[in-house]
């Protein structure tokens, strides 16, 4: 299990696969440069990031699925603790944040779908759901997508949200981390922080 979580009531966390820019978002909200590597895996225990003077955590947990040089059995063991540590502190996440490449989830995602399997991303999307935690899925960069709106169509199609993915723009938000453009996100991370009658968190997002 993932330990070393400071001790507060209201978190809000990132998850997604391996490589899809959790860190530098991260870096984007917090100001603080946090481990990234062109080697996917690099984040393998949650980075915490909290503001002592308040009851709040920004959590990144580690991203999940293929590693080169990862065994696939210590792959499984960083899912099965993700979804472990979203049970347990289920009452305290007020938004879980799952991360994508807008380029490439769309492909991934049909990719691992099937009678017997259910892709990662989606899982997860739907776990947030079974836990009652709002979910944003922030497509990130954008910067390299051609056909901006039919990707994000796509996207919530294969979410189960019916298109036009406009229409979800609490669920859904586009942005390119790299380049600090995360608005969309951060508007929708407001919205449910607001829902919660979190207001005193939006000077986070």
């Amino acid at each position: 299990m993932f330990e070393g979580r400071p001790e507060r009531g209201a978190e809000v966390v990132l998850v997604g696969r391996s490589n899809v820019g959790k860190s530098t978002l991260m870096r984007e909200l917090t100001g603080k440069q946090f481990s990234t590597g062109g080697k996917p895996g690099v984040t393998r225990s949650p980075n915490h990031y909290d503001w002592s003077s308040h009851d709040f955590v920004l959590t990144d947990l580690p991203g999940f699925g293929f590693m080169e040089g990862v065994e696939a059995d210590h792959r499984e063991a960083i899912k099965t603790n993700i979804v472990h540590y979203l049970e347990e502190h289920a009452d305290s996440i007020l938004v879980g944040v799952v991360v994508v490449d807008g380029k490439s989830v769309v492909d991934i995602i049909d990719r691992h779908s099937g009678p017997d399997e259910i892709p990662h991303v989606v899982e997860l999307f739907y776990l947030f759901e079974d836990l009652g935690i709002p979910c944003v899925v922030a497509v990130n960069k954008m910067d390299k997508v051609d056909d901006r709106d039919d990707r994000l169509d796509e996207v919530c199609d294969r979410l189960g949200l019916y298109p036009p993915w406009k229409q979800w723009q609490d669920t859904v938000a586009p942005i390119t981390a790299k380049r600090g453009s995360i608005t969309p996100l951060t508007d929708a991370v407001r919205t449910h922080l607001h829902d919660a009658g979190r207001d005193d968190l939006f000077q986070f997002f």
